[in-house]
């Protein structure tokens, strides 16, 4: 009933319109749906690598203030080259255990440690004082070399930075153990004499020692923190020597928001005992000594240390400071830092590690311009564009002091494709394939409801015209049978019309029922073992009459070599196909030139033997030749308007052929068409080539 109603109310058009709403109606809510789940997943994975982002800055955080703590544990005397170990009047002495050499690496991308004390002189525990000999604390001659040429380095970045003044302090790379003891006398008094001419210019009002130091750093970080767009200017930076006179022993504390918890830093005092060359007026002393053990004297002293400052020079180094208090004047204590293995060691390794490097960059910026970006590599990404996330800001933050003026952005590309991404990901393709395959389905199962509705209403249509005319016409001629209007000579012809128009009932309600039959999937056959020759002889008995009937010539082609051969089949459908294909070619050859038919056996190779039936008509076009096997399907020719039929003969001559086993086929002949059908040679024996 609704196959009937969908046919003749809609076509092929209106059924494409008809599905294509009702696949919109399902397609956009579900889009909606998935889009909204994918944009609540993404953001849940945008919010977790934030997380990391956070985790893994906090972690840099905890391991700079581990390395600064480490840093701000060193004393004092650690920044001279000899420290009194245990009780000072012990008068016991070792190297500082920033002496080693080559440089420990406590800090990464350590150059070295310096000193600038009150008075200018610069200084590192990398070398002994004056007048030490360095073979005494096991120094070799190449060894000391190398040390000399590293403090140069020091030496040479503050004063390229302005730091400190270079000039005369610096010394003489020939080895001290090279010198005699006039040479040794003679260096240290020209060093006392460099100090006393420092003290000259600092009575003249001019800049020496850490306020030197101090106005140089100033300026350099001046511009950096004009440029410092994170966050306000929270640092504290060093104030000059008089104001930090002024302030005494008051506390400096700083607070600042980086990335992990708020820390307060202050200074600390402490109770140092250093040791330090002798003065001139008592280097005669100690000479008239002979058993004068050393040129260095110990003294005691409270001493308060500032914690640590960070900055960048403008050579590209970094220098980690700190003040010093010693007896009210200021000394600078610190180190040298190469700024890209600080940053990849520090910063580089810990972020290439970490699940962060395959979807986001992280740029570390100094005072707003950027020092290093650590790029991250692709990866299996969400399942979104990628444009939209490419440089989107993830996380940005500080670091805590005194490395608070480095800032870390880490800029997201792309986001890992989670658990809940790729189950979305194949929901969205199950459902897509499903959407377009019960779309497909759905077209196919109601294009073929429509044509079959259209097939069956002409077949009814065809039945109906195939039933009236032949009924009508046995109707006619018997009524004139019975009432005697027919003479002696047309009795016969009318009671031979009566029976021809019986036969093609007859075989018109046979059709119909076999069709049925194997419409349900029942056929019904007989099959059996059946010789060609006996099959060529049982067609010429129930075809000759009809043909000859209908004025045609009938001519049986025999192969020698196929009347032997047996086939497998049933004989009445055999026959009932034969009987088909020959009202066909009779029905379309009616108006042809030459009116014959052409029946023929023949094998095929071994193992097939194929029957054919040729006629002369107008002949079946190359694109309908498979189509004409169609249920209800006519060929759309000239004659199809000429000729009464239901189109359930060719149809039923397929589904019989393949009900037994064998192949129907069509082929086109350069007057009319020729029908093959084939079966298997049971005779055929592959192993003997028989």
């Amino acid at each position: 009933m609704l196959g009937a109603k969908l046919g003749s109310s809609l076509d092929e058009r209106g059924l494409k319109l008809v599905l294509a709403l009702f696949f919109l109606a399902l397609a956009v809510p579900t889009a909606v749906l998935i889009w909204q789940a994918r944009s609540q997943l993404k953001w849940e994975a945008f919010h977790q690598q934030r997380l990391l982002a956070e985790d893994l800055a906090a972690r840099i955080d905890a391991r700079q203030i581990k390395l600064i703590d480490a840093a701000e544990a060193h004393s004092f005397a650690d920044y001279r080259f000899l420290v009194v170990e245990g009780d000072p009047s012990a008068n016991f002495l070792q190297r500082s255990p920033l002496s080693g050499f080559p440089v420990e690496a406590t800090l990464p991308g350590l150059v070295g440690y310096f000193q600038v004390d009150a008075e200018g002189r610069f200084s590192t525990p990398l070398l002994p004082p004056e007048g030490i000999v360095p073979k005494t604390y096991g120094i070799s001659v190449d060894e000391h070399q190398a040390r000399l040429a590293l403090e140069r380095q020091i030496r040479e970045v503050l004063s390229e930075n302005k730091l400190v003044k270079s000039g005369p302090a610096e010394r003489d790379i020939t080895p001290v153990a090279m010198k005699d003891e006039d040479d040794a006398d003679q260096q240290l008094s020209s060093a006392l004499a460099d100090s006393a001419e420092h003290e000259a210019a600092a009575s003249r009002g001019a800049p020496t020692g850490s306020e030197y130091f101090d106005r140089a750093i100033a300026e350099q970080t001046a511009d950096d923190r004009s440029e410092d767009t994170l966050a306000s200017d929270s640092r504290v930076g060093l104030t000059s020597e008089a104001q930090r006179a002024a302030s005494g022993t008051a506390s400096m504390q700083r607070t600042i928001t980086p990335a992990g918890p708020t820390i307060a830093r202050t200074k600390r005092k402490e109770q140092t005992a250093v040791a330090e060359p002798v003065r001139t007026d008592q280097l005669a002393e100690s000479a008239s000594n002979a058993g004068a053990p050393t040129s260095v004297t110990i003294t005691t002293f409270e001493s308060e240390i500032d914690p640590f400052e960070f900055s960048l020079l403008d050579s590209g180094h970094f220098v980690l400071y700190r003040t010093a208090w010693r007896d009210g004047q200021r000394f600078i204590q610190g180190a040298i830092i190469d700024q890209q293995p600080f940053l990849e060691d520090l910063i580089g390794v810990a972020f290439e590690t970490s699940a962060l490097s395959r979807t986001s960059d992280l740029i570390v910026a100094y005072g707003g311009e950027m020092l290093n970006a650590f790029g991250g590599a692709p990866a299996n990404a969400y399942p979104n564009s990628r444009s939209d996330l490419n440089g989107a800001l993830l996380y940005q933050t500080r670091l805590a002091a005194p490395l608070d003026s480095l800032a870390l952005t880490f800029n997201a590309n792309e986001l890992p494709a989670g658990p809940g991404g790729r189950m979305l990901g194949w929901i969205t393709l199950i459902l897509t394939l499903v959407f377009s395959a019960g779309f497909y389905a759905l077209y196919r199962t109601g294009l073929a409801q429509i044509r079959l509705t259209r097939q069956q209403q002409d077949f009814v249509s065809a039945v109906s015209h195939e039933l009236k005319t032949p009924l009508t016409s046995i109707r006619m001629y018997g009524e004139m049978l019975k009432k005697g209007w027919a003479d002696a000579g047309k009795k016969q012809a009318y009671y031979e019309y009566i029976y021809d128009e019986s036969e093609r009932l007859s075989r018109l309600i046979s059709n119909v029922l076999q069709l049925a039959r194997l419409t349900r999937s029942d056929p019904q056959m007989n099959m059996r073992p059946v010789i060609v020759a006996e099959v060529m002889d049982l067609l010429r008995s129930k075809i000759e009459s009809q043909v000859e009937q209908a004025g045609f010539a009938l001519t049986f082609g025999r192969d020698p070599g196929a009347e032997n051969a047996t086939v497998e089949l049933d004989t009445d459908c055999f026959v009932q196909i034969i009987i088909n294909l020959v009202d066909n070619a009779i029905k379309f050859s009616a108006n042809a030139e030459r009116k014959a038919i052409e029946i023929a056996s023949r094998l095929h190779g071994k193992r097939a033997v194929v029957f054919s039936v040729r006629d002369y008509g107008p002949g079946i076009p190359k694109h309908e030749m498979r189509r004409i096997f169609k249920l209800f399907y006519r060929a759309a020719n000239a004659a199809r308007h000429e000729t009464a039929g239901t189109g359930i003969g060719l149809a039923l001559v397929d589904q019989l052929t393949r009900a037994m086993g064998g192949t129907v086929d069509t082929i086109a002949r350069k007057s009319g068409t020729e029908f093959q059908v084939s079966f298997h040679n049971t005779n055929s024996n592959p192993s003997s080539g028989i």
